[in-house]
């Protein structure tokens, strides 16, 4: 029988068993502390192994999310439907020339997972070098990481997820055959540098903590067992990154926490070769470099450049003492990311939440801008495989315009659009109006919002506005297209993303006031955001949805406690809400480096008592909260599953209101479903919950609308 908000069914009993901890004089309680496995690390690698009473948990707190959605189906599928339509299913990338090929993935109709192919650019044959659908074929869970070819283009590297717990295998193709080599090797963060000779490659390894931890050297023909150790790093608190410099003269290793950088070198021209460090660590010294013939660039804060600035130094003495300056710091100017060309520096800097893409010829010194003419919008530089190209790629998007792909001629200004993103059933931007205003914080900042809803949206009325946001980390959330949101638009929502204290997009002095003791700022700016908003008449009090994930969940958890009054909804993905007891676990792989993000409760009685007032699962009040919808991964080793299932339960105990769901993806973790298309089963499943939540359909006595959307 189908149920209705007239006969709700029970949500599942969660046992409750006591368990108290004393931490610096203060009693903690956690009767749900059970839902932890012991036996965490190997459930990450055997599902399997999750011991049968949280298994039994996770299935019921399952079938209940499923029960109670079950009136909005038809709504989901409908979503589902029109989302896959603004899909173009045989979609390509932009080749990418290298040698005597262009290289590029694209998909194949009806397919969940990319092919990557080549042809030669006077027009060859096109080869399949590899066909991701069918290496997914029979497996729960299939994630491409990274896929790059051989110098010599004999050979194609390749690593996938078949998880969803990040653990990667990577093997290499001969293409000459179109098998893989017997080297399967294991336990890696997916990322590689081949050598120049194409018969070794570099790779990260991940610890038993699935922490990445050290850099090994592979040969082609060899057992994996005996691969050496080229760089290890001991600290917990420090993680390792490795890629391949523009230039291909070099693997870069990247070791950094959250307040510092430091960078080896590696030259891939030696088999044997040594890392090579560039500058020593040192607290609060961030930089990344890139190679440029007999020159290093770089990009550091050093010296107190706070939103940073660009760098170079001779290769053979790459050290702090011998950087020059190249583009001056200048404070709200940040600096984000670089290139390097054969005769140009390319740099794209975010000024007041807004990106802008500058290039220097570096023989004359001389500077220009890329223009662009919407008021809010996304940029990003994309990669390029060969390091001799006189032209930069960008991809630029808005709230009402797909990506554009552009090659931008670096002497002649010229630009070029090598791909349009389609959308098959229609899109027309000027059908939507997009915004940017400005919210005033109680301090008398102001909070950047960038918003979209439909031209002529009547706002007389208030209409449901969903509010994004995530405001952590340094990370920054561009103002760029999406067309799985435009399902909510084109049914009167207006839809909002909050540049809340803890990203970068206001430069990194927004990163460090939205972090340890000034975190409280990211949820009363998003909470002002909000207020904001209502005040502006785009929506009306108790008629928004916000969402976020990861620490974004953890944002959605804090500002839910602070004024549920605001909200008719919360989706919260992988949401980090059981702060406090995640930052006191120094056994769990992420909360070593986390203590400079958070800070340390464990050696800090005021970090212990910051976190404490904040962390949405200690802070759960008996009141009335909206609908919330908590979404997890079973295999996630960055927010662990049981986070969301002890927040809901501790809801359920504590709180009004509701419902509160939990829904589990039990074969994927961080990042949910890895198809293209399940990703979009599973947006469709959380706007089918946002736009009940917008209709007041878990009420007593209201049925479930589907509402019809408005003309593309």
């Amino acid at each position: 029988m189908t149920p209705s908000p007239q006969a709700p069914v029970p949500p599942p009993p969660a046992a409750r068993e006591p368990h108290v901890a004393r931490v610096h004089g203060v009693e903690l309680s956690d009767e749900y502390a059970w839902m932890r496995a012991e036996n965490w690390r190997e459930v990450l690698r055997d599902p399997s192994a999750l011991p049968a009473d949280v298994r039994a948990a996770l299935e019921a707190e399952n079938e209940y999310a499923a029960q109670t959605l079950l009136p909005f189906e038809a709504l989901r599928r409908t979503l589902v439907a029109e989302m896959r339509g603004r899909v173009k299913e045989d979609d390509a990338q932009a080749p990418l020339p290298d040698g005597l090929y262009l290289y590029y993935a694209c998909y194949d109709q009806g397919a969940q997972h990319p092919s990557f192919r080549r042809s030669q650019e006077d027009g060859g044959k096109v080869e399949v070098l590899l066909d991701a659908e069918a290496e997914s074929r029979g497996k729960p869970f299939f994630d491409l990481a990274h896929a790059r070819h051989t110098p010599d283009h004999a050979k194609f590297g390749w690593s996938a997820d078949e998880k969803g717990s990040e653990l990667h295998l990577i093997r290499v193709r001969d293409l000459a055959t179109g098998k893989d080599l017997p080297d399967v090797v294991a336990d890696t963060d997916g990322s590689f540098v081949f050598g120049a000779d194409s018969a070794h490659f570099y790779y990260v390894r991940i610890d038993d903590d699935n922490r990445p931890a050290q850099v090994l050297r592979h040969r082609l023909g060899e057992d994996p067992a005996r691969d050496e150790i080229v760089f290890a790093e001991a600290d917990p608190r420090w993680f390792i990154h490795l890629k391949r410099s523009q230039s291909g003269a070099f693997a870069v290793i990247s070791v950094s926490d959250h307040d510092a950088a430091e960078a080896w070198l590696i030259d891939l021209a030696d088999p044997q070769a040594r890392p090579r460090r560039v500058e020593p660590r040192a607290p609060g010294l961030r930089y990344e470099v890139e190679h440029r013939g007999g020159r290093l660039y770089i990009l550091t804060n050093a010296d107190g450049a706070q939103d940073f600035f660009l760098a170079s130094a001779p290769l053979e003495a790459p050290g702090k003492a011998s950087w020059s300056c190249e583009v001056p710091h200048r404070p709200g100017r940040m600096i984000v990311d670089f290139a390097v060309f054969p005769e140009h520096l390319v740099w794209l800097e975010r000024e007041n939440g807004l990106p802008r893409l500058m290039v220097r010829h570096v023989e004359s010194g001389e500077d220009h801008a890329v223009a662009f003419d919407e008021e809010a919008y996304s940029l990003g530089l994309e990669e390029r495989l060969a390091f001799d190209q006189r032209s930069v790629r960008f991809v630029y998007s808005s709230m009402t315009t797909p990506r554009e792909t552009y090659d931008y001629d670096l002497s002649t200004r010229a630009r070029v659009l090598r791909k349009r993103q389609e959308i098959p059933s229609g899109h027309d931007p000027a059908a939507y109006v997009s915004r940017r205003v400005y919210a005033p914080a109680a301090d008398g900042e102001l909070v950047p919002v960038s918003l979209i809803h439909r031209r002529g949206l009547d706002l007389s009325a208030g209409p449901p506005l969903l509010l994004y946001g995530y405001g952590a980390y340094g990370h920054s959330v561009p103002a760029g297209f999406s067309a799985p949101r435009l399902s909510l638009i084109d049914r009167g929502f207006v839809f909002a993303i909050a540049h809340i204290r803890g990203g970068t997009d206001k430069g990194w002095r927004w990163y460090l006031d939205g972090k340890l003791e000034n975190k409280k700022n990211t949820f009363t700016d998003f909470i002002a955001a909000a207020r904001h908003l209502i005040a502006q008449g785009f929506t009306r009090e108790g008629n928004i949805v916000a969402h976020g994930g990861s620490a974004g969940g953890m944002l959605m958890g804090a500002v839910v406690n602070m004024a549920p009054e605001l909200f008719a909804g919360i989706v919260a993905d992988v949401p980090f809400v059981d702060v406090l007891n995640t930052i006191l676990d120094a056994e769990l792989p992420l909360t070593p480096p986390e203590w400079l993000e958070w800070g340390d409760p464990i050696r800090e009685p005021a970090a212990f008592a910051r976190i404490r007032s904040y962390s949405p699962y200690d802070n759960v009040e008996a009141k009335r909260y909206p609908p919330i919808f908590a979404l997890g991964g079973l295999t996630d080793p960055r927010v662990t599953y049981w986070e969301p299932l002890k927040w809901i339960s501790r809801l359920r105990a504590r709180a009004d209101g509701g419902p509160f769901l939990c829904r589990t993806n039990m074969a994927a973790g961080h990042g949910g479903a890895s198809g293209r298309f399940d990703r979009l089963e599973e947006a469709a499943l959380q706007q089918a919950f946002a736009i009940a939540c917008a209709q007041g359909a878990f009420r007593a006595g209201r049925e479930p609308v589907s509402p019809t959307p408005a003309a593309p």
